[in-house]
């Protein structure tokens, strides 16, 4: 076990911090693919998805590279508040923990993604080789310090919660930001 800044035992920077680094490393191969994949993609999805709604793919292919990588910043935000939570706590943070299981979770959503059309889709690369392991590993470290939650159903309901509500803010954020929507949606 190592200690963090205030004393406490439990995880360290490696742990806290690295669910940063790996987010950083899966979201470098997303920002990277997912406009230009959308657009050649989404005509093809769209005739092997024909329930789908047409404005969903006209939303899909309406995002450029700019407002893309806007709302990846805006997630890194996001993660870095949570992994420092998690740092200042020793892995203990609550938020830390929601954080890297949605993080987990989220890259088997990119394997299932990848499965449905049966190739390729943005973040299926890296989901293998660097989320899955790296929340596996860190779990793993959480458990041995003796600070991490126990798996619940619930659990698994606030990590995707999570990284749902975080990924909607942020793209609504990032559309705001370069103009694409000009107001806030009536709530």
């Amino acid at each position: 076990m190592s200690g963090n800044r205030s004393g406490q035992r439990g995880v360290g920077a490696g742990v806290t911090f690295g669910l940063l680094a790996a987010w950083a490393a899966h979201d470098a191969e997303e920002v990277v693919s997912v406009p230009r994949w959308t657009r050649s993609q989404v005509p093809e999805l769209r005739e092997q998805f024909p329930r789908v709604p047409d404005r969903i793919w006209r939303h899909l292919q309406s995002i450029d590279e700019r407002e893309f990588a806007t709302a990846v910043a805006g997630m890194a935000v996001v993660v870095a508040a949570a992994s420092a939570d998690g740092y200042r706590t020793g892995g203990r943070s609550a938020f830390y923990q929601w954080a890297l299981n949605g993080f987990g979770l989220h890259g088997l959503v990119h394997l299932a993604q990848a499965a449905v059309v049966r190739g390729y889709t943005p973040g299926s690369a890296t989901s293998p080789l660097v989320v899955i392991p790296f929340t596996l590993w860190a779990r793993g470290q959480l458990r041995r310090a003796g600070v991490l939650c126990p798996a619940r159903p619930r659990h698994v309901v606030q990590g995707l919660g999570l990284a749902a509500v975080a990924t909607v803010a942020t793209h609504v954020m990032a559309g705001w930001t370069v103009g694409r929507r000009q107001t806030p949606p009536r709530t």
